[in-house]
């Protein structure tokens, strides 16, 4: 491998904080970028991770609440419903030519990112994986695994393949995906159905796979609809067998979020989901109702 890296975490949480401490016990330099009670923490205690996959460590990283020096990628790993807000903690100018590598959930944030920074430096990705942060700097990670693809059809290639290549020396099993529509894709027809219906009716996977089949199946079919209308491969039956094969007490983020309370990504996904289903002219009536219902929530 080459040289070390720098780089920045904008949002410290179950999945940036992961990342961030696995970058950091690999020997790169991480900057993770938070307020300012969480970013003196960090500093002082660094990232304490706790982890079937990985085992227990604690890894040091600096902290601060804006990117103030030069870095070799940004990895932006906010919520969707705190993004604008994070954002001013990464000045345009301040990025420089860094990689900025949102791992978001949705479709819609590349192009608004490429509309603040430079388009040919963001590197949309998704991330497998089930971390979650209990308290500043104490990640539970709890998947066997951490899958990142890396996409980005602007950005040079070599770029993407040496990040990818630190992430899966670092742990984070990563490959360079050919076609960032696909890869974006292929995360929201698995997503949206599973985090739409866990949360509107508050149970785990294994009680909605199995109480609530035809609406999973119904989601399934109309997600992969979208999905191919939107340029995307989509294999409704294999994603049956892949929530078929999760463990039955696996709850969604979204799912998470609402029973704390949190802001729902509903918009992200779900409100997504119906505008490129609308802009296709695809049918998607149980997508819609589900949406519906949980807004009506509250949500």
């Amino acid at each position: 491998m080459t040289h070390p890296l720098t780089v920045a975490v904008l949002g410290p949480g179950g999945t940036g904080g992961l990342l961030a401490a696995l970058l950091s016990r690999s020997g790169h330099r991480v900057i993770c970028l938070a307020g300012q009670a969480t970013a003196d923490t960090l500093r002082r205690t660094g990232i304490t991770v706790r982890s079937r996959q990985f085992g227990d460590f604690t890894a040091a990283v600096d902290a601060g609440t804006e990117l103030r020096e030069p870095v070799d990628a940004c990895l932006v790993t906010v919520k969707h419903t705190a993004l604008d807000a994070a954002l001013t903690r990464v000045p345009p100018a301040a990025l420089g030519d860094a990689l900025l590598v949102p791992l978001l959930n949705g479709v819609e944030h590349p192009a608004a990112l490429r509309a603040r920074y430079r388009p040919e430096l963001v590197a949309p990705a998704v991330i497998r994986v089930e971390s979650t942060r209990v308290s500043p700097g104490v990640i539970e990670h709890g998947s066997p695994f951490t899958e990142v693809d890396l996409a980005g059809d602007a950005v040079p290639r070599a770029r993407l393949d040496e990040l990818a290549g630190h992430l899966s020396a670092s742990g984070a099993t990563t490959r360079v995906a050919g076609d960032e529509t696909a890869a974006l894709w292929a995360k929201m027809a698995f997503l949206a159905p599973f985090a739409l219906l866990t949360t509107r009716y508050g149970v785990p996977l294994g009680t909605a796979r199995t109480r609530h089949r035809e609406e999973l199946e119904a989601l399934v079919a109309e997600t992969a609809a979208v999905s191919r209308a939107s340029g995307a491969p989509a294999d409704p039956a294999q994603a049956l067998a892949r929530y078929d094969a999760f463990p039955s007490a696996t709850r969604s983020s979204m799912q998470r979020d609402a029973e704390a309370g949190r802001p729902l990504e509903l918009d992200a996904i779900g409100g997504a989901l119906l505008r490129a289903a609308e802009r296709h002219a695809v049918p998607v009536p149980v997508t819609e109702r589900l949406v519906r219902e949980l807004r009506a929530a509250g949500h």
